[in-house]
């Protein structure tokens, strides 16, 4: 299973959900499968996903979930241990880790090689970190959902990427409709 078959099998699990989409392919694939005003596009910020998510959850009650990648959280290892020392239980972190940076031409990464993010994540202090194969993602998300626990997921996935359209929201567009749907939440 790959990345964009991995999120359309998570597409039922996050429908009602706030989402922070990670840069580049994943974004793309998530606005080709589904777009909606609470999918946040992540548009020229490698490494910030997983921080926007979590800071978007600690300043409001609705459940959050960042979709970032094993390249980019590498860029930010900083985000690790700023997660497990500023617990929001609104919050999931779900590391879809296919051990490339498929955005820029599958070249491996770290965690495609020695790196584990699960356990990087539990030597910063996350408390729960659960490590599933792509096909037990779903399953894996909707019991974290119901937990009302933060929780950090590492999926792993093969490598590869599908051909997806450019997303045509103006970048204002995106945030503006991603505000009013978190507004809309806070009433």
């Amino acid at each position: 299973m790959i990345r964009s078959e991995l999120l359309k099998s998570i597409l039922p699990v996050i429908r009602d959900e706030l989402v922070v989409c990670n840069i580049g392919l994943p974004s793309q694939e998530l606005y080709m499968l589904e777009d909606r005003p609470a999918n946040f596009y992540m548009l020229g910020t490698m490494g910030l996903c997983s921080s926007i998510g979590l800071g978007l959850a600690l300043n409001q009650k609705a459940k959050v979930i960042a979709i970032d990648g094993d390249g980019s959280v590498l860029t930010n290892l900083g985000t690790l241990p700023t997660i497990a020392n500023n617990v929001a239980d609104n919050f999931i972190l779900l590391i879809v880790d296919n051990g490339s940076y498929g955005s820029t031409g599958d070249q491996p990464t770290y965690a495609g090689l020695k790196t584990s993010l699960t356990k990087v994540a539990e030597a910063c202090g996350c408390d729960n970190v659960i490590e599933c194969r792509a096909e037990e993602t779903a399953e894996v998300l909707r019991n974290a959902l119901a937990s009302n626990r933060m929780t950090v997921i590492v999926a792993k996935c093969a490598s590869g990427n599908v051909p997806v359209p450019v997303i045509e929201l103006d970048p204002a567009v995106i945030a503006h409709r991603f505000r009013d749907e978190v507004a809309r939440r806070k009433a």
